[in-house]
């Protein structure tokens, strides 16, 4: 990552060409600076030196000893059927007791060669018990030459910390020791990317000397000083990366969008039944506060499911029109674009009729734009956005092709950050006489060293209250295999709320048609555990036909999957919204947007195969009304495993953000950043986003503050090198995606 010639150094001119292609396919690593970053996974101590009088069971032990015989045996095996198989024993003593080494196979060469009788050595290996004798197998030693100083050669042996390093199986993690070792003393030359004032405040080593520290440590404390010194670089590098985005966000020109003081935002606010909970209010001023100056705004507003997000969108978008200008929604899908089309059609009324009999005087139209529509529709709305008659377009990114002109594009929004690109999002905006305004909205709670890391050149809001009459939602882990009689219970509970007059949902992790049969199985979210996860997970087609016949015989009960053509799809979610359905059977397309005051009952099949976040997607669309919603989490895991866990975790709570950092605690940060789209995350090495907040926070407020004194960075050569090699690799990503 770092620098100077002698870290650019081509590994196939220091290491040869055999290795460095090994190293190169396998490791992606190509230079000098690429292995010296590549650091141990953790490190094996050789453990004290140990007297063979009291040896541990099964522990790694290192004792020094004298070979007291060895000797080769032959015999027969089924790898060696004629007599061919060899083991070496070799007996050693240190006075106060004997032990025995076995050595098989090839093995065997160099130890019979080596351990003679009357030869001291170190061994080290795990202590093992062999018709009832204690032995070491294929132990590592070292010869001692019997010079002056060889007990003190003995002590640091033994106590040495061993480097292990993310191997392959082409390339053993001694042999990359090995490696690392001979290209170490360039270390020396690696240029600091840290200010020098940074790294002195906050007492932290320096690049060459953490480098050293990390692959050969003497101590625990060199092993600590090294990783808190490298964490601080993977933090302020990219920190520094985001800074200068956003910076150079601030350099561009927008029009400034402030709305009428008795315009279309006002009178819309007047038409609503109900106020504004503090928080909408608040997130409101602060967009509203960005709309008004003349460079774009960049914002993330994040909010759990139903805390009111679209209703905030909305009247930044109003304020927009107002202003002379116009507004985009982008959805993710075409079921969640017409939703949102019809809820804020819904929502303005007359104000919604721009240019129509009955339209209000300040009206303006809102067009949808989809990519199933028919041609003479999309001919009709191409027209009004390029004309300005639609002051409010909502779609999917067929909104981005080429022949959509906008009259005048103000205000981006795009709904669920992670389904889009940071090029789509380019895209639109480049739709725009002059960069547009932009609000992206996320209903998946992100811990905020994530939100700092993945969408750092992101302003964040959070909405964390739920709107008036929005009810609580009981959850609970129904055990099938454990309490059968349970989940019969839950099926009684979905038929009381339906005797209510409510609705309720059934999710399944699979749709069941041949296409996606058990073969796919592999695909399930979720760790594998027992038995339960053998069997392919349960599939829409066949739950629906055994709950119709069985538990909800006489109710109506409907489906719906992602395979299903869109009208359809439209058809089901708009029975189901108009109450014509009692219960519906679904994949997670219902996950995103479906909004159904009415349905207040969810039943989750083989719940742990989803991860805990879209537990909380999918648990948010009930109770949207004003009755108490119900969500049953049904799997078949025992009580102890990983799995229940979980399900105990998301039931235990409706705080999307403790969830959202359960889960990154369980999987792999790696899934929640890969989200992010951009290379920039895939160097985090030795940094946790999750542990490591305070660094983070701390290195994004330096950033901002070096971004801030000196944009260009002239003053600091070294994060300038540094900078460039995390970008050149976020734009490699980049590349290979497009």
């Amino acid at each position: 990552m770092d620098l100077v010639p002698a870290l650019q150094e081509p590994l196939k001119k220091v290491l040869g060409p055999a290795t460095a292609k090994v190293m190169a396919e396998h490791l992606g690593l190509h230079t000098v600076g690429d292995l010296l970053h590549h650091y141990p996974r953790r490190y094996e101590e050789r453990g004290q030196l140990t007297h063979l009088a009291d040896l541990p069971m099964d522990e790694h032990v290192t004792v020094v000893a004298q070979v007291a015989d060895a000797r080769l045996h032959t015999f027969a095996s089924a790898k060696a059927p004629r007599g061919k198989g060899q083991r070496l024993e070799v007996t050693i003593t240190d006075g106060s007791g004997r032990l025995q080494l076995v050595f098989f196979g090839n093995g065997v060469h160099k130890p019979h060669k080596e351990l003679l009788p009357g030869t001291r050595a170190m061994f080290a290996g795990k202590v093992s018990v062999f018709n009832r004798r204690l032995q070491l197998a294929h132990p590592a030693y070292e010869l001692l030459r019997g010079d002056p100083e060889g007990d003190e050669t003995v002590e640091s042996w033994a106590g040495a910390l061993i480097p292990l390093y993310p191997a392959t199986a082409k390339l053993e993690s001694w042999k990359l020791a090995k490696a690392i070792q001979t290209v170490l003393p360039s270390a020396q030359e690696a240029v600091d990317p840290l200010p020098e004032a940074l790294r002195e405040g906050r007492g932290l080593v320096s690049l060459p000397e953490a480098l050293l520290k990390i692959h050969r440590p003497h101590t625990k404390a060199d092993i600590e000083d090294a990783r808190a010194r490298l964490k601080w670089d993977e933090a302020f590098v990219l920190q520094v990366a985001l800074a200068r985005r956003r910076h150079a966000e601030t350099q561009l020109p927008a029009i400034p969008r402030k709305p009428k003081p008795d315009g279309l935002l006002t009178a819309f606010d007047d038409r609503l039944p109900f106020t504004l909970t503090d928080g909408q209010q608040k997130v409101s001023r602060e967009i509203f506060d960005d709309l008004a100056t003349d460079h774009p705004m960049h914002r993330l507003l994040q909010g759990e499911v139903g805390s009111g997000k679209t209703m905030v969108a909305l009247r930044a978008m109003l304020a927009v029109v107002d202003a002379g200008g116009q507004a985009v929604m982008l959805a993710p899908t075409e079921v969640l674009a017409q939703q949102h089309h019809r809820s804020v059609v819904e929502m303005m009324g007359e104000l919604a009729q721009g240019g129509m009999l009955g339209g209000a005087e300040h009206a303006t139209k809102v067009v949808l734009l989809t990519g199933s529509m028919g041609a003479a529709a999309r001919r009709h709305a191409l027209l009004d956005l390029a004309t300005g008659e639609a002051g409010i377009v909502i779609g999917t990114h067929a909104l981005i092709e080429d022949k959509v002109q906008f009259h005048d594009l103000g205000l981006v929004v795009v709904d669920e950050q992670h389904r889009f690109g940071v090029e789509q999002r380019d895209a639109l905006r480049g739709k725009g006489k002059q960069p547009p305004h932009l609000l992206v909205m996320t209903a998946t709670p992100i811990p905020r060293t994530v939100a700092m890391t993945v969408f750092g050149d992101l302003e964040t809001s959070v909405l964390d209250q739920l709107p008036a009459g929005r009810s609580p939602i009981a959850s609970h882990v129904v055990p099938a295999a454990d309490k059968p009689h349970f989940l019969a219970r839950a099926w009684e509970r979905v038929r009381e709320e339906v005797s209510n007059g409510h609705q309720a949902y059934v999710v399944c992790p699979r749709i069941g048609d041949e296409e996606d049969g058990p073969k796919k199985k592999s695909k399930q979210p979720g760790p594998s555990e027992g038995d339960a996860d053998k069997r392919p997970s349960l599939a829409v087609l066949d739950v629906a036909e055994q709950l119709a016949k069985g538990p909800l015989q006489g109710l109506k009960v409907e489906i719906l999957h992602g395979r299903m053509q869109p009208d359809d799809k439209d058809a089901v979610m708009r029975r189901f919204a108009a109450g014509e359905t009692d219960v519906l059977v679904a994949t997670t397309v219902i996950e995103v947007g479906v909004n159904v005051p009415n349905a207040t009952a969810m039943v989750i099949m083989d719940a742990d195969r989803f991860g805990v976040s879209q537990l909380h997607q999918l648990r948010g669309r009930v109770g949207r009304g004003s009755a108490p919603g119900l969500c049953l989490l049904v799997t078949e895991m025992p009580e102890a495993s990983a799995a229940r866990q979980r399900l105990n975790a998301v039931a235990g709570t409706l705080d999307g953000f403790e969830l959202s950092r359960i889960d990154l605690e369980q999987r792999r940060e790696g899934d929640v950043l890969g989200q992010a789209q951009s290379g920039a995350r895939t160097s985090l090495r030795v940094l946790a986003v999750i542990e490591d907040e305070e660094i983070i926070a701390e290195a994004r407020e330096e950033a901002a503050a070096v971004v801030a004194a000196d944009p260009e960075l002239t003053s600091l050569p070294g994060l300038r090198t540094a900078l460039d090699a995390l970008l050149d690799e976020e734009r490699e990503q980049y590349l290979e995606k497009g």
